[in-house]
Parts: C-alpha cells; sequence; structure tokens
C-alpha cells in the first residue's frame, strides 16, 4: 500500500510506510533548518536517522545525531528536533499513530 506524502511543519514532510495496530513505520524528510515542533504523545517511539544532521531535544537534554544513529523517546516524553543538514528520519511507533492516518 502506498501512503501520501503529507506536510507537517514547515520544511517538514512525513510518510507513513507501514503500519498496523500494533506498530508503525513513517518516514520523516527535513529541510535545513527546519524544526520538528516540540510535543508528547502515549506513543514509544524510535528514531533513526538515514540522512543529514539533526539534534534531537527530548525532556530537556539535547542529543546531536547523524546518519546511522538512533534514539529512543519513551511515552509522554516532551521532545522535538533542529534539522542542521538536510535528511530523512526513520520512525517506528507503538501503538500505531491513528492520527497520522
Amino acid at each position: 500500500m502506498s501512503y501520501p506524502v503529507v506536510p507537517t511543519d514547515p520544511g517538514v514532510t512525513r510518510q507513513v510506510l507501514a503500519e498496523n495496530p500494533a506498530m508503525m513505520l513513517v518516514a520523516f524528510r527535513f529541510d535545513t533548518d527546519a524544526q520538528g515542533a516540540l510535543h508528547d504523545h502515549p506513543h514509544v517511539q524510535a528514531t533513526y536517522v538515514e540522512s543529514g544532521r539533526f539534534t534531537f531535544t527530548v525532556d530537556g537534554t539535547a542529543h546531536d545525531l547523524g546518519p546511522g544513529d538512533s534514539l529512543m523517546i519513551p511515552s509522554g516524553a516532551r521532545h522535538g528536533c533542529t534539522c542542521h543538514e538536510a535528511g530523512t528520519l526513520i520512525d517506528t511507533f507503538t501503538p500505531r499513530r491513528d492520527d497520522f492516518l
């Protein structure tokens, strides 16, 4: 199944890659200097940096990530990111983010 590319924050798009009620795989593509606004959700999230350079903030702690790096974001943690070099994040959410469908 093919899912649409959806604009989210300025300079950011989201595309669901695969999903079922238990888990969801999503690609987020960022332009340089784009930001993923601070937010939280009840889902556990794993982020994998396919390409680009990012600084993630998770509950006030900064994490600098580049290609091949990954990060776990616990349920309810306030988090966001800034993209320093255009790239793609592959995020897994459990359970599925129904608000993305």
